[in-house]
């Protein structure tokens, strides 16, 4: 076997025929002495106008049998086994119960939402209603807020053999191959609840449980050591340790732990809109071509850019995506986006988003830990007011919005449930609303023809990460009040997307096995 480096257009890298005479050329061999090709990483290269793939490959010469080592997990019956209770069946949760059965403990998914299939009937109510159910939305249920999330597979971590290990649990349970090949990997919202069911299948299959509709309520505490938790239908589940896994929106969870004077720290996070162009036009822009082409992927983009010493970026930018309703309560307007897996919508959109520190959020200083949760649920439920009390989410054009100017009308977008006019300064403080408008400006001078009345702004995107951090050791995991309570992923201010909080599940299961 050979390693290569390849660097194509991207007609050649899809071209099998032209790839083998390629490879043949390289290395100096005939076409039919090479066996195999196998793709290793793929990454695109837009910079410049001659577009480019960077292929890493390994080739098979003169092999009749390529060995094919098969990623193993090491699954046991876990019926009779100690058992380990996770607060929430996200990302987080999900691969902490994998691994726990890996290292011989039953884990105990208690989910406050419905399974998939009965999730899919309240998010229908959501977006042709306008019926919130608050337990049964975009951000509760199977698969938690991960299941309508796109599916991208990014993070910061450099632990490449952990992340190898995640992506192919996920290509065991359904994933394509492609997310083990491609730079940026992307599983798409329409694939992802196949393959959350397949976990939870495995879960059962080896003796862990996963209960829906289970909302805890209360934690059982002796000692300051976790005895169990509460649920609201009055059932006691015992258990000396806890995996609190239950995701940014869980906002209950972060009333009850302060309740109790069980710690928790107020934590910076960012807040803004999510604005929508034609795909076609963002394609145009960053392809430098009038036609995409087949063998080109829907464009994206990625925007940073200081305005007065404070944060503006794009966050979770969807190609070929559609907006959609992620309130978790009636009163309330947030926006989010997500992708299908061929990203073959007529549209792209993206969180545009203002860094938030402690001191923008005073006005509820008397909230304590909790000041951003009501500085994030204030601006959601004044988006539903000018919304008219419905879900038909406030927008401008983008021109107008930077132009302080009420749209007199707003083209149909993806979002289902509809938009109303609003001007975006009934809805923002001042710093946030000024932010923005400055932010758009510089990414239309970064993006020619970015800036245009053509786009449209939703508000808001609200949900970015938790404005809750839980503490926790930094060596054990625990808190440092609670022993044996983990506080775990997005929601505990440890993870922000699937990737990480499937680590940080694994992690906190390591964790109770130490």
């Amino acid at each position: 076997m050979q390693i290569l480096q390849l660097r194509l257009s991207p007609e050649e890298t899809f071209n099998e025929a032209f790839l083998k005479q390629k490879i043949a050329k390289e290395l100096a061999v005939s076409e039919n002495e090479i066996t195999h090709i196998q793709s290793l990483k793929r990454s695109l290269d837009a910079r410049q106008r001659n577009i480019r793939y960077n292929l890493k490959v390994a080739v098979y010469l003169n092999n009749e049998i390529i060995e094919n080592k098969q990623f193993e997990t090491k699954y046991q019956n876990v019926s009779n086994a100690e058992k380990v209770i996770i607060i929430g069946a996200g990302p987080a949760g999900l691969f902490a119960a994998l691994r726990l059965i890996e290292l011989g403990k039953k884990p105990i998914i208690l989910e406050r939402g419905k399974d998939i299939k009965a999730r899919r009937r309240d998010l229908a109510k959501l977006n042709k209603e306008h019926i919130v159910n608050p337990e049964s939305n975009y951000c509760f249920g199977e698969g938690g807020a991960g299941t309508y999330s796109d599916g991208k597979l990014y993070t910061r971590s450099k632990k490449r053999g952990v992340l190898e290990r995640i992506l192919n649990i996920l290509v065991a349970h359904g994933a394509k191959q492609d997310i083990l090949v491609d730079a940026h990997p992307h599983i798409g919202t329409n694939k992802l609840p196949q393959i959350i069911q397949n976990i939870r299948e495995t879960i059962i299959e080896y003796g862990g449980e996963v209960h829906f509709n289970t909302k805890v309520v209360d934690f059982i505490i002796k000692n300051n050591q976790i005895r169990g938790v509460l649920c609201q239908n009055n059932d006691k589940i015992e258990a000396q340790n806890v995996i609190l896994a239950t995701g940014h929106s869980a906002r209950d969870i972060f009333e009850l732990l302060n309740k109790k004077k069980i710690k928790i720290e107020a934590k910076p996070f960012a807040l803004g809109v999510r604005v929508e162009h034609p795909q076609a036009l963002i394609d145009k822009i960053q392809y430098k071509r009038h036609q995409r082409g087949e063998f080109l992927p829907p464009a994206s983009y990625k925007l940073v850019k200081q305005v007065k010493n404070r944060g503006v970026y794009s966050f979770c930018m969807c190609p070929g995506g559609i907006i959609a309703p992620c309130a978790t309560n009636e009163g309330e307007v947030v926006t989010n986006g997500w992708s299908p897996s061929k990203r073959d919508k007529a549209t792209s959109n993206s969180g545009i988003v203002v860094e938030l520190r402690l001191e923008d959020m005073q006005q509820f200083a008397h909230k304590g830990e909790l000041m951003g949760v009501y500085f994030q649920q204030a601006i959601e439920q004044k988006a539903w007011q000018l919304a008219g009390k419905t879900q038909a989410v406030p927008a401008q054009r983008l021109v107008d919005f930077v132009n302080g100017k009420t749209s007199t009308s707003i083209p149909k977008t993806s979002y289902i449930p509809g938009t109303t006019s609003v001007e975006f300064s009934n809805i923002f403080p001042k710093f946030i609303h000024q932010t923005l408008q400055a932010g758009f400006q510089e990414f239309g001078k970064m993006m020619k023809g970015y800036y245009t009345n053509e786009a449209v702004v939703h508000a808001p995107e609200s949900r970015t990460s938790s404005p809750v951090r839980i503490p926790r050791n930094w060596e054990t995991l625990e808190h440092p009040q609670i022993k044996g309570l983990y506080p775990c992923g997005e929601g505990a201010g440890y993870a922000g997307g699937i990737l990480s909080a499937a680590i940080d599940g694994e992690r906190c299961a390591n964790a109770i096995e130490t």
